[in-house]
């Protein structure tokens, strides 16, 4: 004889999904063993997405915000759990012959990775591993070496080696190129139709991309010391300058975008040299920094500008050059020796998890950049590639 019906079944399902949202990942993936019923109940997005606020890198930012729409959340937290025990498949995707100093950016199925000078957009394979050998599409235009590049709404703005700017439109054949400062341009960022670079010639400037203006200079910054790195805040109202730190000044400093005005200083006990390679904005208020002093700094503007509300050393005190953050939980960083890459939380005060990529020859890290489920660390001679969906 049949079994009779069991009560759980004549609660409405609201009533079952409250009940199930008092369980962790564990309980839940238990529940889901019992029947198809309660399988297709404890995979739903909705118990997942607190447990998924808590993980490393599941799409979610600090308020909230899903990144990774589209992807199951009960996945995500699976994933997760490789990135938080470093459970990976690694593997060399791209090997040039000289060494370069790559940049690159993730764009849906899609890699940027400059080469020399030209950037290069590679299409990722379906399943997630590696990317196409040929490009897709190359973006050229500099006479040197393309420094750094920045892609924003379908469009890539590079600096190089010969000191220009230049400005391209994915899907389709739109360039413009114009000269932009004395020296190589280290570094450029991108929003709201205005780009900022910084140059080794100690200048920072801010440029117009509006209808009749394109590439005019609307401020020149004097930063009295080498821009490494430059970042646009989210609220487009101001912008921060990284500089080598060969004077008295510190190397972190706000500018307001509209005048050109300095508006404060980031920190107070910067050593000489200690220069900042990369700056990151998680929020308007948040920001990250790294560079030769071996620290990761996380500055809130709100709080402080004298002193970091959080800072995590470089456990082999090399120098850092890039990081990454998933606006949450998890900071990926890249040493200057051995291609070392690293996991932190922000949670600990240690390093979580490390990976050499590049014994016994040493190179930095010039660049990662990591999606939920895959990193990718560029090297002086080759593009590796670390797939946490294999565990």
């Amino acid at each position: 004889a049949a079994s009779p019906p069991s009560p759980l079944w004549a609660l409405p399902e609201e009533l079952l999904l409250l009940i199930c949202s008092y369980l962790d990942a564990q309980a839940l993936g238990r529940l889901a063993q019992v029947c198809r019923r309660l399988r297709f109940l404890s995979s739903r997005d909705l118990l997942w997405r607190r447990i998924a606020r808590g993980c490393l890198n599941s799409g979610f930012t600090q308020l909230g915000t899903d990144l990774a729409a589209g992807i199951p959340v009960k996945e995500r937290v699976k994933v997760s759990q490789n990135w938080r025990h470093g459970r990976c498949r690694r593997e060399t995707v791209l090997k040039w012959k000289c060494n370069l100093m790559p940049w690159m950016e993730l764009d849906g199925e899609y890699l940027y990775l400059s080469q020399a000078e030209n950037i290069q957009a590679y299409h990722l394979c379906a399943e997630g591993t590696g990317l196409q050998r040929h490009p897709q599409a190359i973006f050229s235009g500099h006479q040197e070496d393309v420094c750094r590049f920045v892609l924003v709404n379908s469009h890539i703005v590079s600096g190089g080696g010969d000191g220009s700017i230049v400005l391209h439109k994915i899907h389709g054949s739109y360039s413009i190129k114009f000269s932009a400062h004395e020296q190589e341009v280290n570094c450029v960022d991108f929003q709201g139709g205005l780009i900022v670079s910084g140059s080794r010639d100690r200048t920072a400037k801010v440029w117009s991309l509006s209808v009749g203006r394109v590439g005019q200079c609307l401020h020149t910054v004097q930063t009295e010391d080498r821009v490494w790195s430059i970042a646009i805040s989210p609220l487009l109202s101001s912008f921060v300058t990284g500089t080598a730190c060969c004077g008295h000044t510190s190397p972190l400093r706000i500018w307001d975008l509209e005048s050109g005005q300095l508006l404060t200083c980031l920190g107070t006990d910067f050593h000489r040299g200690a220069g900042v390679l990369d700056v990151f904005y998680e929020t308007p208020s948040l920001l990250l920094s790294c560079g030769y002093d071996t620290y990761i700094r996380y500055w809130d503007i709100r709080t402080s500008t004298r002193k970091c509300v959080q800072e995590w050393e470089e456990p082999h005190d090399s120098a850092l050059y890039c990081i990454r953050s998933d606006k949450n939980h998890m900071i990926a960083s890249g040493s200057s020796y051995y291609g070392v890459v690293r996991l932190w939380d922000k949670r600990q005060t240690r390093c979580l998890q490390s990976f050499h990529l590049s014994s016994p020859t040493s190179s930095p890290v010039y660049c990662l950049r990591f999606s939920t489920t895959h990193l990718y660390a560029a090297l002086a001679s080759a593009l590796h590639v670390l797939d946490f969906t294999a565990s």
